[in-house]
């Protein structure tokens, strides 16, 4: 098969997923409150909606975070020499690596993303440390608009902040 056979194949099954999508209410409700997320975008959502369908086996945001990978651990060892935390990486990497560039996206476009990259940066921390704080940050407010049902919004302020 050719190279254009098969991007002419790879559209067609994303015109049909983005079908099934809207000919689903519930979808399409779910689809709506991820785009209201500055950085998620089309590509982002039928993997965030495939693989995250039933939050409700979730009860907190913790959970969902460890489920993907995105938590940190931290390394001892016996002589109580401390290593770098780095991520767990036992979870789903599928979702993992659809985050990745909505990370990217969200600390060019994302106000809110914007101020927690710089204040990052601001503490030494490399950039790879950033897209993953990133993308844990992008979690959050996924499972939060999806559990509440409500669009994102840029001022909100919780209500013990």
């Amino acid at each position: 098969m050719s190279v254009s056979v098969l991007g002419k194949e790879i559209e067609k099954v994303r015109k049909q997923i983005a079908d099934l999508i809207d000919q689903d209410p519930n979808l399409r409700n779910k689809k709506d409150l991820l785009t209201s997320i500055p950085g998620i975008g089309t590509a982002t959502i039928p993997h965030i909606l495939a693989e995250l369908d039933d939050l409700e086996k979730f009860n907190h945001v913790r959970e969902l975070v460890a489920f993907i990978g995105l938590a940190p651990k931290e390394t001892l060892s016996v002589s109580s020499i401390k290593g770098k935390p780095r991520l767990c990486k036992i979870g789903h990497a599928r979702l993992r690596k659809a985050l990745y560039m909505p990370a990217l996206v969200s600390i060019q476009c994302n106000p809110l993303m914007i101020t927690f990259y710089n204040r990052l940066k601001e503490k030494g921390k490399n950039g790879k440390v950033i897209v993953c704080a990133i993308m844990r940050k992008l979690v959050h407010l996924i499972f939060g608009i999806l559990k509440s049902g409500k669009k994102y919004d840029p001022n909100y302020k919780p209500a013990f902040a």
